[in-house]
């Protein structure tokens, strides 16, 4: 008997378009999201022979993604990988924040079993839902031989977890992926437990550089409500206007931890002599935003 047919596969759903209804099949657009539950989605999906374990997890529109649905998503995929009888789990999304929840999971856990996580770009009712079929191919992507770690299966592509970011904000496969991303290594990474059991996560703020980009913002919540740390999204390679990057260095003084990301989509930032503050090498800003919250978690402990 093939081995594989006697393992099980674990579901865990967490809302998302792919869960949404259209009050109009037809303008599939005007949708909610957060709508069907995960045995439905299942209905007609999956293959006959394979035993798939179930679990609604959340039920939310990813832009409304939350740190506490983050620690019950880790801790159910932290659970069911450590079983023997378990041989790769699937996780439904919305595409909105996706890579931000990929990026976490693949960082923490960097499990030793695949966890695919995936989606779709129009809702459960509408005539030409992807979600089906990114959810079959998701299935079969975590029963593949060799296949570990978190990876976002959409549309026929597979992007690794912590490299991926939606690019595109309506077509059928939104996500593209750079090769040779890395956690920086500065930054510390947390235990399982440890993020399990933190009840108070860092404040991370998001700057982005732009034309006349003073500090008022940074230097008014550093006055009044100061973040743990700030990413801001830099020009090009990372480059700040000299009023920004002033107040981001009284930020840091004060004792604020500041990351620099690109605003571009792919090239991140590179080393220059320079440079006055750290950067985040390859990762994107919200990425980056990621990195800095774990590494501000590890540092409590």
């Amino acid at each position: 008997m093939n081995r594989n047919k006697t393992k099980k596969i674990v579901v865990l759903a967490t809302g998302g378009t792919i869960a949404g209804l259209a009050a109009d099949s037809d303008q599939p657009q005007n949708y909610k999201a957060a709508q069907v539950d995960v045995t439905q989605l299942l209905d007609g999906v999956v293959p006959t022979g394979l035993h798939v374990l179930t679990e609604q997890v959340a039920q939310v529109d990813s832009k409304n993604m939350s740190f506490a649905v983050w620690q019950s998503l880790l801790g159910r995929v932290a659970h069911w990988v450590a079983q023997d009888e378990v041989q790769g789990v699937v996780i439904t999304h919305g595409t909105d924040t996706l890579e931000e929840t990929a990026y976490f999971l693949q960082t923490v856990l960097q499990p030793n079993k695949p966890v695919a996580i995936t989606c779709a770009m129009l809702p459960a009712n509408a005539p030409e839902s992807d979600g089906p079929a990114n959810l079959k191919q998701a299935l079969s992507w975590v029963q593949l031989r060799g296949s570990v770690g978190v990876s976002v299966v959409c549309a026929g592509q597979v992007h690794a977890g912590h490299a991926v970011q939606k690019s595109h904000s309506h077509q059928r496969n939104p996500f593209t992926s750079q090769a040779h991303v890395r956690h920086p290594d500065s930054l510390q990474i947390p235990t399982v437990a440890q993020v399990l059991s933190c009840t108070h996560w860092p404040h991370v703020a998001l700057v982005f550089n732009h034309v006349e980009a003073d500090g008022r913002l940074v230097r008014t919540l550093m006055a009044h409500d100061a973040p743990d740390g700030w990413v801001v999204a830099g020009t090009g390679n990372g480059t700040l206007h000299h009023d920004l990057q002033a107040a981001l260095l009284e930020a840091q003084e004060q004792g604020a931890h500041v990351l620099r990301a690109s605003r571009c989509a792919w090239g991140g930032v590179q080393s220059r002599d320079a440079d006055v503050l750290p950067h985040a090498g390859l990762l994107t800003a919200v990425q980056a935003r990621v990195a800095l919250l774990l590494d501000l978690i590890a540092r409590r402990s």
